[in-house]
């Protein structure tokens, strides 16, 4: 059937942030210099991992997947956001507005996807070193990974299947920075239940079955660590599992903030800062974690930049 056939709306207006027009200026070189940090701090993670060949390991492999994923992810949403700023220009066609919802959920559901592959390489590493790189082989790695992206893709196409059937007729305002799945579904005049079933089915399978994966793979890294109850081992996990876990809990935490415990009073304005915190701030942190809390990324950092001063020299001293 033809989307004519199912709505009325050919756009939507995006009323964004809940920001004063003489502030506009201000946030908007706020966002586009943190979206430029993520784009280039992530960018570094996977050049690292290229180019350092100690780095060639399964974790790092998830982590370079993991930072691709960070930068698609803020590039749905930032861009728009911060052309709407400049331009005052609120409105998003009715496919666009599709698209980037398709987007959103695709790369949320990845994120979620890759921190469970991790937290399982995780277990290994610490539970199983001995098999370790038995058990996390070339070929199991790259089904984690390919896994992630069937499982995201269907997650989200689901999603947009079934928003494409419904009817928008007079109201077409969305109260956020981006086209989100749940103000799209208010707006709506037809029956939403079944997307309203198929967000907590979907939902249950993409956010909390991966979160409770994460849980057990650390419950069985605590039992593991406290068998043997020295500071090495203590500072051997922290090590590997600190950036993870640092960023897990950042993940999960709002999202388990912005959904599990809902305000009804301010829950417009909540769900806005939730949002932000996981498609900018999340983003925009992931690259420090890993490289201010890991010495194998500090390391790999450290030779590329004396590898540039090196090259730099040779130039200076042929002229």
């Amino acid at each position: 059937m033809r989307r004519d056939n199912q709505s009325s709306v050919s756009e939507f207006l995006l009323l964004g942030l809940p920001i004063r027009p003489e502030h506009q200026g201000v946030f908007f070189t706020l966002f586009l210099g943190m979206y430029l940090t993520t784009l280039l701090g992530n960018l570094l993670i996977i050049l690292l991992i290229r180019l350092d060949s100690h780095l060639h390991t399964p974790m790092y492999f998830f982590l370079s997947h993991l930072a691709l994923t960070d930068i698609s992810f803020s590039s749905v949403t930032v861009p728009k956001m911060l052309m709407s700023m400049q331009t005052q220009d609120q409105s998003i066609p009715y496919a666009e507005c599709i698209a980037q919802m398709y987007f959103f959920i695709f790369f949320t559901d990845l994120d979620s996807f890759l921190l469970t592959s991790m937290a399982y390489d995780r277990y290994v590493a610490i539970c199983h070193p001995l098999h370790y790189m038995t058990i996390m082989r070339e070929a199991l790695c790259t089904s984690l990974v390919a896994v992630s992206w069937i499982l995201s893709c269907a997650s989200a196409l689901s999603h947009t299947l079934l928003l494409a059937q419904l009817s928008f007729c007079a109201n077409n305002t969305v109260p956020h920075f981006f086209c989100d799945l749940g103000a799209l579904l208010k707006l709506s005049c037809s029956d939403t239940s079944l997307n309203e079933l198929v967000i907590f089915t979907v939902g249950v399978a993409v956010i909390t079955l991966p979160l409770i994966c994460i849980l057990i793979s650390y419950v069985h890294i605590g039992a593991t660590i406290l068998k043997v109850p020295s500071t090495k081992s203590i500072c051997k996990a922290l090590s590997t599992c600190g950036s993870h876990l640092s960023v897990v809990s950042l993940y999960y935490g709002t999202i388990i903030w912005l959904y599990f415990f809902p305000s009804s009073s301010t829950s417009s304005k909540k769900t806005i800062i939730g949002s932000v915190m996981y498609t900018v701030v999340t983003p925009l942190l992931n690259p420090f974690i890993y490289s201010l809390r890991n010495r194998d990324m500090k390391g790999a950092l450290e030779k590329l930049l004396n590898r540039q001063q090196f090259c730099l020299n040779n130039i200076c001293s042929s002229l």
